[in-house]
């Protein structure tokens, strides 16, 4: 044998040995570490996740339902675990501030009581409960919007309907952006409802009430409005969604028509925006609030041609049912719908003393029965009203018995009547049967005229944000008043400074 082969032999006796030596330490090593593997999935499986009288884990409830409290995908994959689905259900209720509603979804099944976890949760919600402070409802600030644009170069590309465009409505990042600084400040949306309600007196007869909003120190309610949801005509190809139509998943979301003809289904306006801002805020909406939508109807409704004029088209009765069916889509989702007049028209006073109105009675009655007729027969009653062009049937005094056209709309079933004025940052005014709200206009030339304006005082947005963090910079520059947005339409005098 060579005294090579013989060192290789040697050398493998001596690793055989070596390693003979410490497998018992091996074998040690390896069964500890199958022993710790198998207690920690042990603890995290069965004890973390599934003992009874685990801790509601609700930072994550957001993520486990949707904002109807429908259970999303990881909320399904603990179909194992009912209870903590229910109180993740339940948690997504209180973060919208409606306490009571989640404690009663907690309570009703007399079986799950004794889980710790059930009387865990709803100590919690009562504490919250407990620590809410009622909101000024005398006080509360209302912003509205028309058609956001979501696509500026489209919008701001020159043509005649630019200047209106860059007037009057609002992009998307400035819409978001604004979501943003309202949220970070503390305001929460209510309903027009919540401010004041319609009861009865003790004669039996209609009468108003302040409502009550309860919310957490420092919260501050906002209303929010959408006038114009049409999508007229002349908007086509100029950046805007084309119509709302209810989505795969049951909620109202929207089409627009990309470049090359074809239709993209999503977030593109204010409605499917909100939405999702409120997926991921949930408390920035009181109990479920959204937005108004104001709905005019010469030209058709939520992107569909339902006015009588297209009575002769095709498809005049299948666009009729679909309007029908958003309508009521928006309606379970939790947005208001409101009347915006039939023909957009100027409803209220003039500046002529000879001429106290802007129209004649006969076109005031005629218009509102339109809209009674074709449009409120599609989308259900409503009791909001949203004057166009802000144009009010009275001035700032309260609506009296000798003011006809104020009561005429009353006899129509309107109780809630909202104008324009930014000059202030609310004015509310409730009488007898009615509540008044003023509306402010967050549009381009508003942003565009509070971020120049030198004077602090003189600043309009700045109890809600700061305008030049807001404007977006592909506008064209200056912002002037034009109010040519709408084919039938003389042009507006500039909002209320």
């Amino acid at each position: 044998m060579s005294n090579l082969n013989f060192r290789k032999r040697r050398n493998r006796r001596g690793f055989f040995f070596h390693l003979s030596r410490h497998l018992p330490t091996f074998i040690v090593l390896f069964v500890i570490a199958l022993v710790l593997g198998g207690g920690i999935f042990a603890f995290s499986r069965f004890v973390l996740k599934k003992q009874p009288g685990d801790r509601p884990v609700f930072a994550t409830a957001s993520e486990a339902t949707k904002s109807n409290g429908t259970p999303s995908a990881s909320a399904e994959a603990d179909s194992d675990d009912p209870i903590g689905q229910l109180i993740d259900q339940a948690d997504r209720l209180a973060k919208g501030y409606d306490y009571d509603k989640a404690m009663e979804l907690l309570s009703q099944d007399p079986s799950i009581q004794s889980d710790p976890r059930i009387s865990e949760a709803l100590a919690s919600f009562q504490s919250q409960k407990d620590s809410l402070v009622a909101a000024d409802v005398k006080n509360v600030t209302h912003v509205f919007f028309h058609s956001l644009i979501m696509d500026t170069s489209k919008a701001f590309d020159g043509d005649s309907r630019m200047e209106g465009y860059n007037s009057v409505m609002t992009t998307k990042d400035e819409f978001l952006k604004i979501l943003d600084a309202l949220y970070n400040d503390g305001y929460v949306l209510v309903r027009i409802h919540d401010i004041a309600y319609e009861t009865t007196d003790e004669n039996g007869n209609p009468a108003f009430t302040w409502g009550t909003i309860m919310l957490p120190e420092g919260k501050k309610p906002i209303v929010m409005s959408q006038d114009d949801v049409c999508y007229y005509p002349y908007m086509d190809g100029d950046g805007f969604a084309s119509k709302i139509v209810v989505g795969e998943d049951g909620r109202p979301t929207c089409e627009m028509k990309m470049d090359d003809g074809s239709i993209s289904t999503g977030s593109y306006d204010l409605i499917p925006l909100l939405n999702d801002f409120i997926d991921e805020h949930p408390d920035f909406s009181y109990k479920g609030a959204k937005a108004i939508i104001a709905l005019t109807g010469y030209e058709g409704i939520l992107g569909y041609r339902t006015a009588s004029s297209y009575s002769e088209t095709p498809d005049y009765e299948s666009e009729k049912e679909q309007a029908a069916r958003v309508a009521q889509c928006l309606r379970d989702d939790g947005w208001e719908l409101a009347s915006h007049s039939w023909g957009h028209l100027w409803m209220g006073v003039s500046d002529d003393p000879e001429n106290p109105y802007k129209i004649s009675d006969e076109r005031f009655y005629t218009d509102t029965d339109k809209w009674k007729n074709e449009v409120e027969s599609l989308i259900g009653p409503t009791d909001i009203y949203i004057y166009p062009n802000g144009n009010d049937v009275a001035d700032w005094h309260p609506y009296t018995e000798e003011n006809y056209r104020y009561q005429y709309l009353a006899s129509k079933g309107f109780r809630y009547f909202c104008n324009v004025d930014a000059s202030k940052p609310a004015w509310i005014q409730k009488g007898p049967d009615y509540l008044r709200m003023a509306r402010r206009n967050l549009d381009g030339y508003r942003l565009y005229e509070d971020m120049i304006q030198e004077d602090p005082a003189k600043k309009r947005l700045s109890d809600l944000f700061d305008a030049s963090q807001i404007f977006d910079p592909s506008r064209p520059t200056p912002v002037t008043w034009n109010y040519g947005h709408t084919q039938n339409e003389t042009p507006a005098p500039e909002p209320e400074q």
